[in-house]
């Protein structure tokens, strides 16, 4: 079974206005216009479709219910689609209370596969169910539901009077885990998204050269590959890159923070004309980018070396000091080895 690694990312945008003036003697709250929309930054798949239902923000006030249907019918998003910093609109132009919040998505899920609910397609064509372990209620209508499953951001954001915008991330990379035992469905880790200020970050894009790929094929062996650039903070040499296994990471030795599907880059044509990377949604700071032909044999569960007989995992190239600033998109172009 192929091991999806992938970025889920989900934007927030919000347009905030007040309400009444300095003559205004009612107490009206000030309300903020709240946009929602979702995104992906996949490293191996060929279709994950998340059914949305609802969105719920909540505070000590209470809770907010967003129905995100279409018609009547289940929002499906297949984030491959979205990869980057595209984003598809699940809530759009509602008005609420300025405040601190906390936020809830709740998806359909399914351990049978169906294509209308949740799931995954694999790269052999075959369909599986989609489901994620966590439920419950956030004050959304029908949350407890039994085929309801809830994602929880456990980070507290503000909206706030003018402009604020924020993308939540989830690293399907470490977060999404294919069937276990006597499982045959995919399961989504509901701990696997973060809510950043969109304010307070960047992007990352860059191209890899057609030799440094065809090495890297050349090293691994075999007829199977997933080209895919791995994201590390700070500084990390390449010998020290890990695969998505974090807990069993020990220093000098860096776990990624996120990965990114290598596609190709097409002109205005269609032609293709090299080979990208993207990630749509990175905290302003410094990075060390790594990359890698075999990332289909990175399994966030257990750890993944060249060593491995079977599915050997490894970086086969790295960039370092790679600086991402607010609201700008860093280049992140790995060099080819006839320039070294």
């Amino acid at each position: 079974m192929k091991k999806l690694n992938t970025l889920l990312a989900v934007s927030i945008s919000t347009l905030l206005v007040a309400c009444g003036g300095s003559d205004d003697k009612t107490d009206s709250p000030q309300m903020g216009v709240f946009s929602l929309g979702v995104s992906d930054n996949p490293s191996d798949a060929k279709d994950v479709t998340i059914a949305f239902k609802q969105v719920v923000l909540k505070n000590d006030s209470g809770s907010i219910s967003f129905d995100v249907s279409d018609d009547g019918a289940l929002k499906q998003v297949n984030l491959l689609e979205f990869q980057g910093q595209a984003v598809d609109t699940l809530v759009s132009g509602q008005s609420i209370p300025v405040g601190e919040y906390q936020m809830c998505i709740y998806m359909q899920r399914s351990e049978t596969p169906n294509a209308d609910s949740s799931y995954v397609i694999t790269n052999d064509d075959n369909l599986f169910g989609l489901t994620t372990n966590s439920n419950g209620s956030c004050g959304g209508v029908g949350a407890t539901d039994t085929d309801t499953g809830r994602l929880f951001f456990n980070k507290t954001f503000t909206i706030a009077a003018g402009t604020n915008s924020f993308v939540a991330e989830f690293d399907l990379s470490s977060g999404l885990q294919d069937p276990h035992g006597n499982k045959d469905y995919w399961t989504l880790k509901p701990t696997s998204v973060q809510l950043h200020n969109i304010s307070e970050v960047g992007a990352i894009e860059g191209s890899i050269p057609a030799d440094v790929m065809t090495q890297c094929e050349v090293a691994a062996g075999g007829s199977e590959f997933s080209h895919a650039v791995y994201l590390y903070q700070d500084t990390a040499a390449l010998e020290n890159m890990t695969d998505f296994n974090i807990d069993a990471v020990v220093a000098p030795d860096v776990a990624p923070i996120a990965s990114a599907r290598v596609n190709a880059i097409l002109d205005q044509n269609g032609q293709v004309i090299g080979q990208g990377y993207e990630f749509g949604f990175v905290v302003a700071g410094n990075y060390s980018l790594g990359y890698t032909c075999v990332a289909q044999n990175d399994d966030p569960d257990v750890t993944n070396t060249l060593d491995d007989v079977e599915s050997p995992f490894f970086l086969h190239a790295d960039l370092q000091d790679v600086e991402v600033t607010n609201g700008t998109v860093a280049k992140g172009e790995f060099v080819s080895s006839s320039t070294i």
